[in-house]
């Protein structure tokens, strides 16, 4: 467990804040037969006022992290992923969420996160039209990235709540399954663990939270056999706690992130029942333990 700590504290001073504008088109993702996709658009910089980072919050985004908007109610942190049309998850979206989970974890004044996305689409996954583009160093750079991100949203000790707001494929389904609470908007919506139909082998932080997180059966129909399915469908049952209406997510979210705060030990129980994985994504990423370096997409 201190272990963990001190990857966490080490990532929070590395981190330098990022000024990539979003890209804005639509893009495949790790569900490319069922997202379809074009040609891709760069969307102009976003203009970033200088302001301080709490007026940046109140408005609903933080200038750092143009990729993430950012917004406190009631001590609690809406990290809202914002690279439109599909949020499909490219570098500079991965580093965008490992910043924002870090930010939070180290603000006292943050006491509960709200992962969420776009109306519709929580995210399509990895970008299958960008992702593959890159050089080999720059995806070894993406693999890093996304074992960080996974080892400090699955080890915050903060309760998080995902807002599942529309569709959620492949690596962004794991950010869902490393959340401790997992609500989704009623709608026609699909959820799923896409890697094997899209070719993407799983990357060693998000294998962990996946063997940690679902049943054999589970592993077995969603993983292996990438079944997509529906958030009231009976494959998501016990992953999917809740289905709302999507006027009442983010209110239902507020409502459970509150519940698990209130807990006197919440904190302490979650890193013990977690403790093992929590282990294993810290070694993943202090000893670069990432066997998909060379060869990934």
């Amino acid at each position: 467990m201190h272990r963990m700590s001190r990857v966490l504290r080490r990532f929070a001073r590395s981190c330098s804040p990022m000024r990539a504008a979003p890209l804005g088109a639509p893009i495949p993702s790790e569900a490319a037969p069922v997202v379809p996709g074009c040609h891709v658009v760069r969307a102009r910089t976003l203009q970033q006022r200088r302001t301080p980072r709490a007026s940046a919050r109140r408005r609903g985004r933080d200038v750092q992290n143009p990729l993430v908007e950012a917004e406190d109610r009631d001590g609690i942190r809406i990290l809202r992923l914002s690279r439109p049309p599909v949020n499909a998850l490219n570098l500079e979206l991965a580093q965008a969420v490992q910043r924002a989970v870090l930010e939070a974890e180290a603000d006292a004044g943050c006491t509960g996160v709200v992962l969420t996305g776009l109306p519709g689409v929580f995210s399509a996954g990895i970008d299958t039209r960008e992702v593959p583009a890159y050089d080999a160093e720059t995806r070894a750079t993406m693999l890093r990235t996304i074992n960080r991100t996974i080892l400090a949203l699955y080890g915050l000790a903060k309760p998080v709540v995902g807002a599942i707001s529309g569709h959620a494929l492949g690596g962004a389904f794991v950010l869902v399954l490393a959340c401790d609470v997992r609500l989704a908007a009623r709608g026609p919506f699909r959820l799923g663990l896409t890697e094997a139909g899209a070719g993407i082998p799983f990357p060693a932080g998000p294998l962990a939270v996946v063997r940690a997180e679902l049943a054999p059966a589970q592993v077995r129909v969603l993983a292996i056999g990438s079944q997509m399915a529906g958030p009231e469908s009976e494959a998501f049952a016990g992953i999917v706690d809740r289905v709302v209406d999507a006027p009442e997510l983010l209110d239902a979210a507020f409502e459970e992130v509150r519940r698990l705060r209130a807990l006197p030990a919440f904190g302490r129980v979650k890193r013990q029942l977690r403790a093992a994985t929590i282990e294993r994504l810290a070694e993943i990423v202090e000893r670069d333990d990432e066997p998909l370096l060379t060869h990934w997409v």
